[in-house]
């Protein structure tokens, strides 16, 4: 049996996100929607905001960080990607913003295993990054170097459909009229996503068994809560 076509089984899709199509395609595609509701709802979890300074693992083309420093007036983010094209799209789009806004953020190339990624961040969020990941252990044993004492967590991503027929109608749903290659990623990232229960398996692990693993709408997983210092 082809492994893709068991769900049971999760097929992990490549880590960086840097072909000219994709880069091209995701720059044109329209996310606000999901987007905002993103921030909304972190805005609803923590009202008084991430504090001074967040950052945004495996930012893309910047559509999340862009977002944050538009609803916080004094919060700084920094958008961290492993693909330099898309950070050149981010870039791009920072030009837009106002200058006051613009300069309270930036971008960062560099991969999760690279150790100079910073710390003290009172903010931690990442959209869509952990079903690219081929070891998701790499991004939980992050978060307590880059994250201060009761730093904020909100790892957004999908979950993994429970069957083929669940696949095709979430397909079906939010991807029918997609350009070919957004379809074809998407029906990808369905496959390569974690269910509730493996991110449970994962934060035990990790020893971030504290944080809560929420399975929301129809397709989305978010992982929420604040950083406890190890003991």
């Amino acid at each position: 049996m082809d492994a893709s076509a068991d769900l049971s089984v999760r097929v992990p899709e490549p880590e960086l996100m840097n072909e000219e199509l994709q880069v091209q395609a995701y720059a044109e595609a329209d996310f606000s929607q999901s987007d905002h509701a993103l921030v909304d709802w972190i805005a609803k979890r923590w009202p008084q905001g991430l504090g001074p300074m967040a950052v945004d693992l495996g930012c893309g083309p910047g559509n999340i960080s862009l977002l944050l420093v538009q609803r916080w007036r004094d919060l700084k983010v920094v958008g961290i990607d492993g693909a330099p094209q898309m950070l050149a799209v981010a870039a791009e789009r920072q030009n837009h913003l106002e200058p006051q806004v613009s300069v309270r953020l930036q971008w960062q190339q560099a991969c999760l295993q690279n150790h100079e990624l910073g710390c003290d961040y009172s903010g931690i969020v990442s959209n869509s990054l952990l079903h690219h990941l081929h070891d998701p252990q790499v991004l939980w044993q992050t978060l307590p170097q880059l994250g201060i004492d009761g730093a904020a967590v909100v790892i957004h991503d999908l979950r993994r459909p429970e069957d083929e027929s669940v696949l095709k109608e979430l397909i079906d749903c939010y991807a029918a009229d997609a350009p070919s290659v957004l379809k074809r990623d998407y029906e990808a990232s369905l496959r390569a996503a974690f269910t509730a229960a493996e991110v449970e398996s994962q934060l035990r692990e990790a020893g971030l068994e504290y944080l809560e693993v929420l399975e929301r709408e129809d397709r989305y997983l978010t992982v929420a809560g604040v950083l406890r210092s190890p003991g």
